[in-house]
């Protein structure tokens, strides 16, 4: 009886597919397809999810955007991105150190590099990171900006009594939307 009722529902499950009136893909649960279009955007699905906090999701989400675009500046920027907000610095730092390599004038790589070593405690390395991204960005960014006046005041004040107003460094993607990292510091 119970192998009848499996077979019927997993009938129904493939008959629904057909029809295309369900979006059974692996990401139709956090992006649903486009009509006609199977796969969907691994990066998009992964800012969404880091958007929303769901970390580990995203990672596997830009993991397969890897997978189906090559390791490229925006796949190793976001993995790396993912680290950072799981907590895994040195996996953090690997990738974007990695993307940084593959196209030194990408803004988001060197920022979220700078908020990596920031957490690690290399505040002078990261201002040297900041001023570099806000180099690459042309001063555009008012997060880099804020990101480098903060790293500046936290190298010249080394004490840090000056920071009880400072809390956030800005953690940024390409495309629209901040991610905002929260800091201990």
């Amino acid at each position: 009886m119970r192998t009848r009722i499996a077979i019927c529902g997993l009938v129904s499950i493939s008959l629904l597919a057909c029809t295309g009136d369900v979006n059974l893909s692996a990401d139709g649960v956090y992006a649903p397809g486009i009509a006609g279009q199977s796969d969907t955007d691994g990066l998009i699905v992964g800012h969404r999810l880091m958007a929303a906090g769901e970390y580990e999701l995203a990672l596997k989400a830009y993991n397969r955007a890897a997978f189906e675009q090559g390791l490229n500046v925006d796949t190793m920027s976001a993995i790396g991105s993912a680290n950072l907000n799981l907590g895994r610095l040195g996996q953090a730092e690997r990738w974007l150190r990695s993307a940084i390599e593959e196209d030194p004038g990408f803004p988001p790589a060197w920022n979220n590099l700078g908020v990596v070593l920031m957490e690690q405690g290399k505040t002078a390395e990261a201002s040297e990171v900041f001023r570099r991204a806000y180099a690459a960005d042309s001063g555009n960014s008012d997060e880099i900006r804020d990101n480098l006046r903060l790293a500046l005041t936290m190298l010249e004040n080394s004490d840090n009594t000056v920071l009880e107003d400072y809390q956030n460094f800005n953690l940024i993607r390409r495309g629209a939307g901040d991610f905002v990292l929260m800091s201990d510091l």
